[in-house]
């Protein structure tokens, strides 16, 4: 609808990502329903309500970094064989929830929807999309609702990564030329991995045609010189990259765990599952291989409080509660906008940047209070519109000229999170890699020797997947974490037996085959952008 009194504007940035797991060698890895469920839970949704807000006529605006890792599992054609196994287990898992819990009608109920969302996600993801989600995504970018960027290769941490700034420049790299694989075009923007900024990235950002970056709050805030209008307008740096920085209020109001809006009583409660509350004979197919307890995604409890005794999950009290949430967050933008207005020389935009999988994964309801609340923003009275990022830099070209600071958005704001006495080792053996994968670069810069070159590219792939952030990250959190320290050790140990395979003239082609089969990501990777 036609808005006349805009004193500025919103942009959403989703981050949709998820490390490379790709095991053809076994199905017992529980690690391939990170996917899954973000298929499901997340990105399915936001599809769904995207589609609607487009019939509806609402214009909206947002924008999504989908990450090199994530377009290459959506692309994988065993990936997406699996999920589609993943679905019918599910469907079949929900339909005998049907039979069993006439018991009560409100368990029941929700039975049935479980049966009716898995079937229909089954539907769209073969019938829609063909099993591809990725032309699902490109098709809003078409019609110009959706900006969609890029991110690191494998989300390795630019921070602590740039001692070696070849290993940053092939992040950037592959970034942007995974992204034109699958997009046709350049990316606009870039997610820095994990927020992480530092001014040694700007050159091969600029080298690879990225106009602009999404950075965590302080990296604004304590810029040099000061940004004057704060994270209410971007910088650029001196190398002519812009800056947006995330607004703290409006994150707040989604991400705290005390007063966040995932936290409402009405909202569906994660760590209930009956993967865990059903009886184990009855649920034992549908939970690990080894016969550990696992979630399965079907729930039938609401947050309630802080108590242990859970009331059922109710779909129409969980949308009432999105739906206030969406005015609240309305309301606060407004006047947020209203006074930041007055201060600022161009209209103000307030940044507001999530994990994708925030939305539906851990906050069910997530995508829902997107879509109402990209409706409220059309049809209400509002004094600000939705934008992307290159939007606003194309109407408000002047930009103060100024370096964020290094930052990230990990706790405390810097790298504690991917570096401390938990993962600290790991860094060793991620800098020797780098600088032996430089020096095979130089060593053998654009070899004709078909081999040489298969398994040069090859340890060009194991040295990316080995510096992926996630790794560090899970075993910060305690959480999975011999999958990730066996991950690291299998990324670093494949590139160290091609590295001296290659220096000794020693190359076992059937070991080249053999780990391309499992690291198959980035398929036209070329080691010469370690030169």
């Amino acid at each position: 609808m036609k808005k006349n009194n805009i004193q500025g504007y919103v942009s959403f940035v989703l981050h949709a990502h998820l490390p490379f797991v790709h095991h053809p060698e076994s199905e017992d890895y529980l690690e391939e329903q990170w996917l899954f469920e973000a298929i499901s839970e997340t990105y399915i949704p936001l599809l769904t309500n995207f589609e609607k807000l487009v019939e509806d006529k609402v214009d909206f605006r947002i924008t999504m970094s989908l990450t090199p890792p994530l377009l290459n599992m959506l692309d994988n054609k065993l990936l997406q064989e699996r999920y589609i196994k993943y679905l019918k287990s599910h469907i079949e898992l929900a339909k005998k929830e049907i039979e069993r819990t006439t018991y009560d009608e409100r368990v029941n109920a929700l039975s049935h929807y479980y049966y009716d969302r898995y079937s229909n996600d089954l539907k769209i993801f073969k019938n829609k999309y063909k099993c591809n989600l990725i032309n699902g995504f490109k098709h809003f970018q078409d019609l110009g609702v959706l900006e969609i960027i890029t991110c690191g290769a494998t989300h390795g941490y630019f921070p602590i990564l740039y001692t070696t700034e070849q290993t940053i420049k092939a992040q950037i790299a592959v970034g942007v030329q995974t992204y034109k694989k699958y997009f046709g075009k350049n990316p606009k923007g870039i997610w820095l991995p994990e927020c992480g900024y530092v001014p040694e990235a700007d050159k091969y950002l600029k080298e690879f045609g990225i106009e602009y970056v999404i950075t965590e709050s302080h990296g604004i805030l304590y810029s040099n010189p000061a940004a004057i209008y704060g994270t209410y307008a971007p910088i650029i740096s001196k190398e002519g990259i812009i800056a947006f920085g995330r607004d703290i209020e409006s994150s707040r109001q989604v991400w705290s765990s005390v007063n966040g809006y995932p936290g409402d009583f009405n909202y569906r409660e994660f760590y209930r599952d009956i993967g865990y509350d059903a009886d184990y004979e009855y649920i034992k197919p549908y939970i690990a291989s080894n016969g550990a307890r696992v979630n399965t995604g079907i729930k039938y409890h609401r947050i309630t409080g802080k108590t242990e005794n859970k009331d059922y999950y109710n779909i129409q009290w969980a949308k009432d509660s999105a739906e206030k949430q969406a005015g609240h967050f309305l309301d606060s933008r407004k006047k947020q906008i209203s006074d930041a207005a007055e201060y600022t020389k161009n209209p103000p935009i307030i940044l507001c940047p999530y994990d994708a999988e925030l939305y539906g994964h851990w906050w069910y309801e997530g995508p829902y209070w997107l879509y109402v609340l990209f409706k409220k923003i059309y049809y209400d009275d509002c004094n600000f519109k939705l934008i992307t990022p290159s939007e606003y830099v194309n109407k408000y070209p002047e930009i103060q000229v100024a370096t964020p600071c290094r930052s990230s958005w990990g706790a405390n704001g810097y790298s504690e999170v991917w570096l401390n006495p938990t993962n600290d080792y790991v860094h060793k053996h991620l800098h020797i890699a780098g600088d032996r994968m430089v020096e095979l670069a130089h060593l053998y810069p654009n070899t004709k020797n078909r081999l040489l070159k298969k398994a040069l590219n090859q340890c060009a792939r194991e040295l990316l997947l080995a510096q992926s952030s996630d790794w560090l990250f899970i075993i910060t959190n305690g959480t999975m974490v011999d999958y990730a320290k066996k991950r690291i050790k299998d990324h670093i140990g494949r590139f160290t037996k091609l590295y001296y395979q290659i220096k000794n003239n020693e190359i076992d082609e059937n070991f080249v085959n053999y780990i391309n089969t499992i690291d198959c990501i980035f398929p036209d990777v070329d080691y010469n952008i370690y030169y």
